[in-house]
């Protein structure tokens, strides 16, 4: 009896659903969003039909946004420039919850047990951890002042197992890692190199690695081993003692690493360098069509798509990872900035900005499947990115 009542209100319900126009149940594990920079909206997407459902705007500044997603993929956490923090319901396309809480913000993460949403400040600097049902401020971490005056700028900031935040200083030259079990009790890494400008974290988990600005060479933290501190790896990358012309430096998360191989995006040189990240040394160089910006391993680590700078960002170039070659090219379209792939690797949507428009390719035949109309693309973030560390 308690069934054939249950089973008579779930026809009710989805019946209702059918004939008054409210949306039927679904998932969230094929939905993503695009971010529209110039008018500070953003689309929400169904990857699997290639359609947009929503399209929600008053976000504010979105010029360098970026967004992490909850343990659920219901909702997505978007980063705004001008110090907004704004929790999106990807099902009903609504803002659950928005909180401006600082002039300038870059970037943030979501913690392992998903309960604290942190976001890293230009101004005032610091970092700034906010409970993940309502944008509540949880902890406020200070950075280190600068010479002149006011906190650090912060940067680079990820989640890594253990329940951390890892992030890095740009005044300072510092590394800090945050258990948010114990957020009392900060690790502080100085003297890592002059100006870190950005950071990543290893599929794994295990390493933090921060690009320095003001010098060349990275600066790498072994989780497993934090007690080791801070060792300089690549002494050869970056800018140069030659200031080369470097258009947009690349972003570290842009890295792609397959296997036991990382593939490294060349500052200022039309290269990607290969580096065996057991020893951490350049074993090859790769010749690409102009200074790449994303690096990016396809699901399964057969390919990687590299994107690049301005004066030849119009073009994509395919890697071969086993030849280490360039196998396929293409022009996306004008100012291709951004790539996603599809959760297993299928299919890439790239954002390609002053065309207006976010188009689909096979990754298999490299034919474009589609294209979406999008106000300024930028962006990409689908909800698979719930279940991924430092992402």
């Amino acid at each position: 009896m308690h069934k054939t009542l249950s089973a008579i209100v779930l026809s009710v319900i989805l019946v209702a659903c059918g004939t008054s126009g409210l949306s039927p149940l679904r998932g969230t594990g094929d939905l993503g969003i695009i971010v529209e920079r110039a008018s500070g909206s953003v689309l929400i997407v169904d990857t699997s039909e290639h359609e947009v459902l929503h399209r929600v705007t008053g976000l504010g500044d979105l010029s360098h946004a970026s967004a992490v997603f909850a343990r659920d993929a219901r909702y997505a956490f978007i980063f705004g420039r001008d110090g907004a923090l704004t929790k999106l319901d990807l099902l009903t396309g609504q803002i659950a919850a928005r909180n401006q809480h600082s002039g300038n913000s870059i970037g943030g993460a979501i913690s392992q047990d998903g309960r604290h949403i942190a976001v890293s400040n230009y101004e005032p600097g610091g970092v700034r951890v906010f409970s993940s049902d309502k944008l509540e401020l949880v902890k406020d971490f200070p950075a280190t002042r600068k010479p002149d005056g006011g906190g650090s700028k912060t940067v680079g900031l990820v989640d890594a197992p253990g329940n951390r935040f890892v992030y890095s200083l740009f005044d300072t030259g510092e590394i800090w890692m945050v258990d948010m079990d114990t957020p009392s009790q900060i690790k502080k890494f100085t003297q890592v190199g002059r100006q870190p400008y950005d950071g990543l974290l290893t599929p794994d988990g295990r390493f933090y690695i921060a690009g320095l600005f003001g010098e060349d060479g990275m600066a790498l933290l072994d989780l497993w081993h934090p007690e080791q501190g801070v060792q300089r790896i690549l002494p050869g990358y970056g800018r140069g003692e030659e200031k080369l012309p470097v258009y947009k430096m690349p972003h570290l998360e842009g890295w792609a690493v397959a296997g036991r191989l990382a593939f490294v995006p060349a500052v200022g040189h039309h290269q990607v360098l290969v580096v065996d990240t057991n020893d951490w040394q350049q074993v090859d160089t790769i010749a690409v069509h102009g200074q790449p910006i994303f690096v990016m391993s396809q699901p399964g680590g057969r390919q990687v798509w590299v994107n690049f700078a301005y004066p030849r960002n119009r073009h994509i170039q395919v890697i071969d990872v086993e030849s280490r070659e360039v196998i396929h090219q293409f022009e996306a379209g004008d100012t291709a900035l951004h790539m996603e792939f599809a959760p297993r690797g299928e299919e890439v949507w790239i954002s390609v900005r002053d065309d207006n428009k976010v188009c689909i390719y096979d990754t298999e035949t490299f034919d474009e499947k589609t294209c979406l109309k999008a106000e300024k693309p930028s962006g990409i973030f689908f909800s698979h990115r719930a279940h991924k560390i430092g992402l």
